[in-house]
């Protein structure tokens, strides 16, 4: 299932909820509805809804483990953080950035001096 961030707000405990709707397969949808039991929820159009305290970028993908919890993939993120650890210094950061833009759908980063620079691709490392 993928989502895509549609709002946050701040909730009365003072955590900022990022809410997501959700994109999929009628069978999907039914699948995601059942695990969500009563906390499911849609927007006014009947989309279904999903609520996080942790962003996951703009669009994401949803799994349902075999307990039947709602989690984001979030694999692409494990691996750019792996592929930065193992090649480290400056090499390493400049991989973790490109990723992270490409990753979040980032068009321009800022750099140390604060200003706007191009967000490198990974085929151009």
């Amino acid at each position: 299932m993928n989502v895509s961030l549609s709002r946050s707000y701040r909730s009365s405990k003072g955590n900022t909820v990022f809410v997501y709707t959700v994109k999929g397969s009628e069978s999907q949808i039914a699948a995601y509805k059942t695990a969500q039991g009563d906390n499911y929820r849609e927007s006014e159009d009947g989309t279904p809804l999903w609520f996080t305290t942790r962003c996951i970028g703009k669009t994401g993908t949803l799994i349902i483990t075999a307990k039947g919890r709602i989690v984001p993939d979030m694999s692409a993120f494990e691996q750019a953080a792996s592929l930065a650890a193992q090649f480290g210094g400056n090499f390493g950061q400049e991989l973790a950035k490109a990723t992270v833009n490409q990753l979040l759908s980032v068009g321009v980063s800022v750099n140390a001096d604060s200003t706007a620079v191009k967000a490198p691709h990974l085929g151009d490392l």
